[in-house]
Formats: C-alpha cells, structure tokens, sequence
C-alpha cells in the first residue's frame, strides 16, 4: 500500500501545489527582518526516489529573497516535498524508514529496487527519526497533539498511523504536520540538520 502512494503521480501534484501554497503564505507575510517584499530565489534540486517523470516543478526548491538594500535576506518556506538537505524526497524518506521497521532482507531489496536507497542510508534514516527529531524542540512541542502518546522509538510508523484519510492523504498530511522542520530559516531546526 505505502509503496503505491510513492509510484502515484496525483501524489506528487498534490505536493507540488502544497509547497506553492506554503512559499505564497511565506510571501505574504514579507521578510521578518524588516518587512521588505519577497521575491523568488527558488534553486535547483536534484531530488532521488521518485518516478523519473516529476516534471520541472520537482527540479525546484521554493525560496525568496527580500528586495530591501542592505537587507537582502533570504527565507526557505516550508515543504513538504523536500526534507531539509537530504537528497531524497521526503515522502521516500518517511516511507522507506516506515518499510525498514521490521525488515527482511527481501523488504530491503525491494526498497533499493523501488527508491535507489542502501540499508546504510535507510538505518541513517531510522536513527534521524529516532534519535535527532524525537530530541528536537519542534517533536517536544508538537507530540502533545496526540493521545496517546507517539512512541519515539516507532518514528516515524507511528506517527503515520495516526493521520487518517484515503489513499495517500496520510502521508501528505504527515509531511504537512513536519514541514516546519524541513527549513533552517524558520530558525527552529538548526539542531536537525547539523552533520546532515
């Protein structure tokens, strides 16, 4: 099932439109330094996982720039396709670390298969999830959503059982409820990303 959500096109659009809506609210509310006006700096990305048709919107991380002198600062919006600087799409990232729990060396054949991905990066995956995101200000804050608690050693499988919906609307509401932690400029997980 979790396999068929990363191979439907229709869940790739639904990201896309996502990360456009989340850089729009971020260019709304203007630089946070001296209310300037934002303007796209979006830059490349090449990111790994996913079907080899995402078009040209997936080559593209969104980002701005304000346009005052002397201020010229950038900010990151979140997102929902892209982790923070991992090269994998996000969703490949929760997924396949959700895949590897219990795993057979059958399981991580297919992973590699499906996604390019070694154990090693996968197990690199499990001890992000396990270790620095469950330690983050962002999972202290936020895991008091839900009763009964989210058990950090199960990041992130548990917490996807916890949002509901049809097909893959888990998933992207999931990589919705985390996208906080996929940029540095949001000045809230700095830790997260250090060593990458």
């Amino acid at each position: 099932m979790y396999r068929n959500w990363l191979l439907d096109a229709k869940f790739y659009l639904v990201l896309e439109r996502i990360d456009a809506d989340l850089a729009a609210v971020a260019r709304a509310v203007g630089c946070r330094m001296c209310s300037g006006v934002l303007h796209s700096a979006r830059f490349p990305r090449r990111p790994r996982g996913g079907p080899q048709d995402l078009g040209d919107g997936y080559s593209w991380r969104h980002s701005l720039c304000c346009d005052t002198d002397g201020c010229r600062k950038r900010l990151t919006p979140a997102s929902v396709r892209f982790l923070g600087r991992k090269v994998y799409l996000g969703g490949v990232v929760v997924l396949a670390t959700v895949l590897r729990h219990g795993a057979t060396p059958a399981r991580m054949e297919r992973l590699r298969a499906l996604f390019g991905v070694s154990a090693k990066t996968v197990k690199r995956w499990r001890v992000f999830w396990q270790e620095t995101v469950a330690a983050s200000d962002f999972w202290k804050l936020e895991k008091a959503r839900f009763m009964p608690e989210v058990c950090a050693s199960t990041l992130p499988m548990a917490l996807l059982d916890r949002f509901t919906g049809t097909g893959f609307e888990p998933l992207a509401a999931l990589l919705r409820f985390i996208s906080p932690i996929t940029t540095e400029s949001a000045g809230i997980n700095e830790q997260l990303f250090e060593g990458r």
